[in-house]
């Protein structure tokens, strides 16, 4: 079924096709007890400038896909090419802000995004790159917390350094693995709003964990939804019909707001039967090569 025409309608001159292409990508691991299939045969399509959530239950592999996409780990099968060209290590194209900060708590919140403009861009000068550190500081609030250490700020205040950091290399792809779980509900939906008001502004293509379900369908254009491991895959992609830009308040008044709310919890947590959707696929259906991974119940295609 295709995607509703009045979904994303306002952000079809950003949008290309095809942007980041997910192809056939499968992962397993090797332990002490045998093989682990963590992903199977996964492929997804993102558009240039499109917000896609990554939602499921733990263990699903949301963080394995992520961390494939940022090239911290080599798929087992497949290839994840972006803007053309495949993927296959770091790179200054995709940033990436975890649900642990990763700042080094020696550096004070400036020089820890100096240290990325630096690598990224050694060509600035010195009077360029501190400009712009001080931009980007700006951006997120926290000019007078410039010569802070990270032991010195809220853990808020810690995310927002990491969403500046990896903003302020202007990456083609921002990957996000649940920078907000570990936050009280209040700075948590702060800081969606201030998510959403620095992607209207660059218009970076958006890759996002998360296992907050209002969270997906505030931030979202698509969610798309794991099912369990092992061997998860993509069960379903719901398009989110809300148009931009979007309010907290209002969105939650939305007729359609609980419906699509209520989508994405049958999928997680309903009991409807159809299990073998939820499920992902058997290190031994992988081991004998006879299965291609539940069939997809899509209201979209994967594109």
């Amino acid at each position: 079924m295709k995607c509703d025409e009045a979904v994303g309608q306002d952000l079809i001159k950003r949008i290309e096709t095809n942007y980041l292409e997910i192809s056939r990508v499968s992962k397993t691991f090797e332990g002490a007890t045998g093989i682990y299939p963590a992903l199977h045969a996964i492929d997804l399509k993102i558009r240039k400038g499109e917000f896609v959530t990554l939602i499921g239950h733990s263990g699903c592999g949301k963080s394995t896909l992520l961390s494939i996409v940022a090239g911290l780990i080599a798929p087992s099968e497949g290839v994840i090419v972006l803007e053309g060209k495949e993927i296959d290590g770091p790179g200054p194209d995709r940033g990436v802000v975890f649900q642990s900060h990763a700042l080094l708590p020696w550096l004070t919140c400036a020089e820890n995004i100096a240290l990325a403009v630096e690598a990224v861009f050694p060509g600035m000068t010195r009077a360029e790159q501190k400009e712009r550190v001080a931009h980007f500081l700006n951006m997120v609030g926290l000019t007078d917390a410039a010569e802070k250490r990270p032991a010195e700020l809220s853990g808020g205040m810690r995310q927002r350094v990491g969403i500046a950091r990896a903003l302020s290399i202007r990456p083609k792809v921002l990957l996000l693995d649940e920078p907000f779980g570990a936050l009280d509900a209040l700075t948590r939906g702060h800081l969606q709003d201030e998510l959403l008001r620095l992607w209207e502004k660059f218009g970076t293509t958006v890759l996002m964990v998360t296992h907050d379900v209002d969270e997906a369908l505030l931030l979202s254009d698509r969610v798309v939804m794991m099912t369990q491991g092992p061997g998860a895959t993509i069960g379903r992609i719901v398009p989110i019909p809300f148009r931009r830009p979007r309010s907290r308040m209002e969105l939650v008044r939305q007729s359609g707001y609980q419906h699509w709310k209520g989508e994405i919890l049958e999928f997680l947590y309903g009991d409807d039967g159809d299990d073998e959707l939820k499920r992902g696929v058997s290190a031994g259906d992988l081991q004998k090569g006879g299965s291609k991974g539940p069939a997809l119940a899509s209201v979209t295609d994967h594109q």
